[in-house]
């Protein structure tokens, strides 16, 4: 069966709406990526690749930036830096295909979760081991361990707002209105939270770039100074979003 056009798939990979999302759109994706995904999604449905295997592409991406940064040095940091642009494509391009080839199915979604979860915490263990100097452990590893851990509660909070509502019987689907914080000072953190952006410090294409910009800054200087202050930086706000995310959750209508 012959594979489709690049307009074919760029129309049914990318219906309106698709890269609008609000909350499940990577900036990224939607500055550059969406861009030039239809193109490998296209090379994918050529080779007759079923979209989980684009999925396993993307959560092995994942795992072997977090694999490769925690070598340390420069080449390594723009090597991991890469490999999360290609998770990025991936992750991008699964969907597509899906979509396409109408294989839109529970065990594709489970699997692009645990990709997510998969490929931040391999970072941040990367990092903890980039910081502690040499493959060992130490107090900078497991400060990795502790943030991949805290990023990993943050996400399982929000996931498990599904699974309560579907426990109780609530329609599982939110609209925006439900994720306003009843309170108006909860309200207006999240609007400073929200404008600030802090939290996408642990994200795996922001710290790629930035176990990156560290790096060069280490090359620069001499020592782990730089990459010892971001992995400070992403154990204190992972920390601090496991108790704030669940804060909002509880304070809003997500589980009303």
């Amino acid at each position: 069966m012959p594979g489709p056009s690049l307009a074919e798939l760029r129309a049914a990979g990318q219906p309106p709406g698709v890269i609008d999302r609000l909350n499940d759109e990577h900036w990224a994706g939607r500055l550059y990526m969406r861009k030039v995904s239809p193109a490998a999604t296209w090379l994918f449905a050529r080779l007759g690749l079923s979209p989980n295997t684009v999925t396993v592409a993307f959560i092995a991406c994942g795992i072997a930036a977090g694999a490769v940064i925690a070598i340390g040095g420069l080449a390594s940091a723009f090597a991991g830096a890469a490999l999360i642009q290609a998770y990025l494509l991936f992750d991008c391009s699964d969907g597509e295909l899906a979509r396409w080839s109408q294989r839109i199915s529970a065990t594709g979604v489970f699997l692009d979760g645990v990709g997510h979860y998969l490929g931040e915490a391999a970072l941040l263990v990367g990092l903890g081991l980039r910081a502690q100097g040499h493959l060992a452990a130490g107090g900078y590893l497991c400060a990795g361990l502790a943030a991949a851990l805290a990023a990993m509660l943050v996400k399982a909070e929000t996931d498990n707002v599904i699974v309560a509502r579907a426990k109780s019987g609530l329609a599982v689907g939110t609209v925006n209105e439900a994720l306003r914080p009843r309170s108006g000072g909860l309200a207006v953190a999240r609007r400073l939270a929200g404008a600030l952006r802090v939290h996408r410090i642990t994200q795996a294409v922001e710290l790629s770039l930035l176990v990156l910009a560290a790096a060069i800054a280490d090359q620069v200087r001499g020592g782990l100074l730089a990459t010892r202050v971001l992995l400070a930086a992403c154990l204190a706000i992972a920390a601090l979003m496991v108790v704030a995310h669940l804060v909002a959750i509880v304070a809003s209508r997500r589980l009303a």
